[in-house]
Order: C-alpha cells, then sequence, then structure tokens
C-alpha cells in the first residue's frame, strides 16, 4: 500500500502546431509558472524534479528549469517514449510516498515537428526491431509509416475479429472533436463529423483515414505533487490524490503471441489497470472520467477492453450506445484527447493529469463532468511502457 500522495498543483501550456508553436523553452516556463501559482508555491520550496521529453538533448529539463529559479535541486531526466509524461508523474509519486521528498515537480514537454515521428539515430540497431517484425509478418504494409503499421493493424485485428466497422472509429473521432471545441487548451477544436471523418484521406485503406490519427504538437503540462503533511504545512490543496498508480512494461505475449492488439501495448494496458484498481480498492464501475492514450482511434477502442470499461468485443457497442461521452458510462478524453488537443510525446502524459485533476476539483468549465468523484488515466509509450493512475477526491 503506497502512502497518500496529494496533486496540488497543476499547470499546461496551450498546445499548437509545430509550425505556430514557441520553443520547448517558452512551453515548460509556462506551465511550470502556473503549477506553481495554482499549487501557491515558490520554485525554491521544490525538493526534486523529473522531466520528460522525447525529442531533445540531453539536460534540456534543467535548461527549462533554470529559467525558473536556481536553487539546486535535482533535476531528472526522463524518456519512455510516449508515455514519457507519465513515466515522470510516476517518479515524482514515489519520491513523495517513499518518504525521500515532501514536495516533487513533474513537468513533460515536447517541440515537435511536423509529419510522421521516426528514429533519430539511424547508424544503431532501433528499440523496434523486434515490434517491426512481428508487424512484417501480421500485416505487411512495409511502405506506410510504422505507427500506422501497429495501430492501424491492432485496429484491422479488432475488425476481423468481432466485426468492428470503420464506421465506429470514425465516431470515436468526432466524438473527440465535440469534446475539444470545449477545451481552450487543445490545438484543434473544430467538430467534425463522422462522415467527415470517413471522407478524410485514406492512410490505409478500409482501416484508417487521416482523422483518425492524431497530429504531432508542441506543449508542455506539470504537476507538483506532495505528502499530507507538506499539503497541511504550508495550506495546499488537498482535494486531489493519488489513489493507485502502476508503471508496466512488455511481457513475452506482445511478441508471441501474433495479435497486433497486444503488439501495441493491450496485455500492458490490462496489467497496469488490474494493478491501479486493486491498489486504490476500486473497479472500471467506479470510474466517472477517464483520459486514455488514443493515437489514434482504433487504440482508444482497444484499450476500453484494455481497461476493463466493457467486455472483449463489447467496445463497438460502447461507443454506440455513447457510454464514451457525456450522459453516458463514462466520460473518455473530455480534454479533446490525443486526437483534438494533441500530442506532444513529453507532455501527454501530464496534460492528462491537468485534465484530471480539474474534472475532479470542478473547476473544468464547460467540460465539466458531473459529480466526478474518481479518475482513470492511462499514457502507453511503444517500446514499451504503460502508466495507469487513478485518483480520487477526497473530501467528497
Amino acid at each position: 500500500m503506497q502512502a497518500l500522495v496529494h496533486v496540488c498543483g497543476v499547470g499546461m501550456a496551450p498546445f499548437q502546431k509545430p509550425s505556430q508553436s514557441p520553443s520547448y523553452l517558452a512551453l515548460g516556463q509556462h506551465a511550470v509558472r502556473e503549477a506553481l501559482d495554482d499549487a501557491g508555491l515558490d520554485y525554491a520550496q521544490l525538493q526534486q524534479a523529473f522531466v520528460g521529453y522525447v525529442y531533445g538533448d540531453s539536460t534540456a529539463g534543467q535548461r527549462v528549469l533554470y529559467q525558473c529559479g536556481m536553487s539546486g535541486l535535482p533535476v531528472l531526466n526522463v524518456n519512455n517514449n510516449c508515455a514519457t509524461g507519465s513515466t515522470a508523474l510516476y517518479l515524482a509519486r514515489q519520491a513523495v510516498a517513499s518518504g525521500q521528498a515532501d514536495c516533487v515537480l513533474a513537468l513533460g514537454f515536447e517541440q515537435m515537428r511536423p509529419g510522421a515521428i521516426g528514429s533519430v539515430f539511424t547508424d544503431r540497431p532501433t528499440p523496434f526491431d523486434r515490434f517491426d517484425q512481428v508487424t512484417d509478418a501480421l500485416v505487411g504494409q512495409p511502405a506506410l509509416p510504422l505507427a500506422i503499421r501497429y495501430f492501424g493493424g491492432a485496429g484491422l485485428a479488432h475488425m476481423q475479429q468481432y466485426g468492428t466497422r470503420l464506421s465506429t472509429f470514425a465516431r470515436i473521432r468526432a466524438k473527440a472533436s465535440r469534446h475539444a471545441a470545449r477545451n481552450p487548451l487543445a490545438v484543434f477544436r473544430k467538430v467534425v463529423s463522422e462522415e467527415e471523418v470517413l471522407a478524410s484521406d485514406a492512410l490505409w485503406p478500409g482501416v484508417m483515414t487521416r482523422l483518425m490519427a492524431c497530429p504531432p504538437t508542441c506543449g508542455a503540462a506539470a504537476a507538483i505533487v506532495c505528502s499530507p503533511a507538506f499539503a497541511a504545512r504550508h495550506g495546499l490543496d488537498r482535494r486531489v490524490a493519488i489513489a493507485g498508480q502502476a508503471l508496466v512494461t512488455d511481457r513475452a505475449d506482445t511478441f508471441d503471441d501474433g495479435d497486433m492488439r497486444k503488439l501495441v501495448g493491450m496485455s500492458m494496458t490490462r496489467e497496469a489497470a488490474r494493478r491501479v484498481y486493486e491498489e486504490a480498492s476500486i473497479g472500471p464501475e467506479d470510474v466517472d472520467v477517464v483520459e486514455l492514450h488514443d493515437c489514434f482511434a482504433q487504440n482508444e477502442l482497444i484499450t476500453y477492453e484494455g481497461l476493463g470499461l466493457c467486455a472483449d468485443g463489447g467496445a463497438e457497442r460502447m461507443v454506440m450506445n455513447d457510454d464514451n461521452t457525456y450522459g453516458g458510462k463514462y466520460v473518455v478524453n473530455p480534454s479533446g484527447g490525443l486526437l483534438s488537443k494533441g500530442h506532444p510525446l513529453g507532455a501527454t502524459g501530464l496534460a492528462q493529469c491537468f485534465e484530471l485533476v480539474h474534472q475532479l476539483r470542478g473547476s473544468a468549465g464547460d467540460r465539466q463532468v458531473d459529480r466526478a468523484l474518481v479518475a482513470l488515466q492511462h499514457n502507453l509509450g511503444l517500446g514499451g511502457a504503460c502508466v495507469v493512475t487513478a485518483y480520487r477526491r477526497m473530501d467528497a
């Protein structure tokens, strides 16, 4: 049983297209300053910092934080692919829960380039060689960008096993746009219809269209976590606490079972969720609001099943019943998710945290989920890592 850890401050810079964004320095500073203001703390009161980013040089975390203060606090730079932001949060929570620190910053930022993501170091083996070998054997399509092959292949596996329709993925994307329209920090706030999603350019005919994929985005987000004693001593906000958290990596079935859904993290999701539900003493039926890793509409759908929000094979029915939006069983990605809010890799997990903390505080404005008391976060990085976090409102 982990010691109680509060999320006492959160901050986020508006997500932007790469062509319109300032540098990671401005983005990161914005998020840190906002989190400090939200918590009512000075920079000098932070005792450790975990800073996540994927595309950047070593010690970029120090470069950002030195703008905010030169207090000499330990800064640890984190890179865990698309799960980087939540990995920074996981480490920050661990530092407080272990008693090593009382007040810790988790920061994530990313300054991305337009276009599909890819390897930077091409003169050495890629961490994805085994992923590519399995994908070659299961779906082929070598001309497609890697991420489209991976997640499109996972969606195709669901379509083949359960008869899931392409229009169901389009319905998920249309839902994301309606949610993002209420979020001033989202990069794409235009509402699109299911028909418009289906009519967008085919990335993989019959499997995925362009609007089913998240856009490259620049942004930053931050969270400050602290112990109950520190919060009480400084009069900090104690309404939201982390009730359970797990970080897991791949097991042998990722590569051995011949299932594209497992290759993109289905097993990691299921195991991380199981651990979190056990630690938090909740089940999926207790969750009110969810931020999950919808890098593609296909991944949102299979993640419903991985998190236990519905039975295996039940995801399409969940979508068609609107049990993933306002008025349904769950509100999934009220922020607009990665599909519409954007996906700056290092910032994504902490932007999810930002959204869920505001939902539990009741301060999410036009996108507020009624009577939200328990929130669930899912952040996935191939290669691989999956972080699932449960938050609880403590004064309910």
